[in-house]
């Protein structure tokens, strides 16, 4: 839901063997260019619930989902041929069913769900708690324990942003709140896995594979769904399922397993600290919505937040 940053596209054979070899890394790139990498990932996630909101006034939930998927499998899967990449070992298939599970289709199906009576700056609670969570995930995961100067400026962005994003939605919980911490859940399982495995071959390759593992449920979803669900092609609506599909769950999640590969999943999961604030200014230049004065104090706080988990040391 894509800029390569290591290894070079010239070498495609050296990249599969990575992957296949016994080489128990593959390389990955500097911690500065990691950060950035990661970074346009939370960029490109920052569009994904106004793109959805669009693509709604065009599909129904379940279509939008479907073929949003579809799409991105079908542009991973050429990539994955153009380089001629060998499919990956078979102790490799399990994380990538929970990378695809979480990141993949429960995600975007969960969220999609919880958009149709949600706003976007209510849905943004889920993306708050993301990176405190998908932190938890990798500590249980690897057995690593981030420091506690980490923690305290974790727990206290992710609070800034629980605060900001309640006082935007008048601290009233929707029904679609169910589905937002599903997601939350999902995609915090989802990251980690794929973060491990980005450690093991090229990122862009673990979410290659992933979306290429849903491809004939996602096709198969696709045509029921739409039999199902009305069609209104508009604008709006194409253009938020090209985003969602090419710009969010492909491009976006390229960069941001690269990313994880080179400066780790907890410091990379707290970037994502500023990703409610961006879809909030998405959501007032696209979608008109009001923006609360509280903003500027709330990006600033968070900010300061992601600059220390950042130093910590893990």
């Amino acid at each position: 839901m894509a800029v390569d940053s290591s290894p070079r596209p010239s070498a495609p054979a050296a990249s599969a063997s990575s992957a296949s070899s016994a080489s128990p890394t593959a390389p990955t790139a500097p911690p500065a260019r990691g950060t950035l990498l990661a970074g346009l990932g939370v960029l490109s996630f920052s569009l994904t619930f106004p793109s959805t909101v669009w693509g709604l006034e065009s599909f129904g939930p379940w279509s939008l989902v479907a073929v949003r998927s579809t799409l991105a499998a079908l542009i991973a899967g050429a990539f994955l041929l153009a380089m001629r990449v060998p499919l990956p070992e078979r102790r490799h298939w399990a994380g990538l069913a929970v990378v695809a599970g979480g990141v993949v289709v429960g995600f975007p199906l969960l969220t999609t769900l919880a958009l149709q009576t949600s706003t976007t700056s209510h849905a943004a609670v889920v993306v708050g708690l993301l990176p405190l969570t998908t932190a938890t995930f990798a500590a249980i995961r690897t057995g690593r324990r981030p420091s506690r100067t980490f923690w305290i400026a974790a727990v206290s962005g992710a609070a800034v942003v629980i605060a900001f994003t309640l006082q935007q939605s008048g601290g009233a919980l929707s029904r679609g709140d169910l589905y937002l911490f599903g997601a939350l859940l999902v995609c915090a399982a989802g990251y980690t896995e794929g973060g491990r495995l980005a450690a093991l071959m090229p990122g862009w390759q673990v979410i290659g594979w992933a979306l290429v593992l849903c491809l004939p449920l996602m096709a198969a979803g696709s045509a029921v769904a739409l039999s199902f669900e009305p069609v209104r092609l508009n604008a709006h609506g194409i253009i938020g399922l090209v985003w969602v599909a090419a710009g969010s769950t492909f491009f976006g999640l390229y960069v941001w397993y690269r990313g994880m590969a080179a400066i780790g999943i907890p410091k990379a999961s707290q970037l994502q600290l500023a990703q409610p604030l961006l879809t909030l200014v998405w959501s007032v230049s696209v979608l008109g919505e009001s923006l609360s004065p509280a903003a500027p104090l709330a990006a600033c706080a968070v900010l300061v937040c992601i600059a220390v988990t950042q130093r910590a040391r893990g």
